[in-house]
């Protein structure tokens, strides 16, 4: 049986998080609308007006994301 207590895995894939964790995030922050599809059934998503602005606020610097200007 698993304590609480241990280490939970951070799977990275080249320079992305992966796994559960990657999962989790991704999940959260469309669910705060950080992040978000221009169509349903696009692979990949964009930042939000909104998550600029959360992002910025936790000190994470957009500008070192491809296509992202500051």
């Amino acid at each position: 049986m698993k304590k609480e207590t241990e280490i939970k895995p951070a799977k990275l894939c080249y320079e992305h998080i992966g796994g559960k964790l990657g999962m989790l995030l991704k999940d959260a922050f469309a669910d705060k609308k950080w992040i978000a599809k221009a169509h349903p059934a696009d692979k990949h998503y964009f930042i939000t007006d909104a998550g600029k602005e959360a992002f910025t606020k936790m000190g994470i610097d957009l500008s070192q994301i491809a296509g992202e200007k500051q």
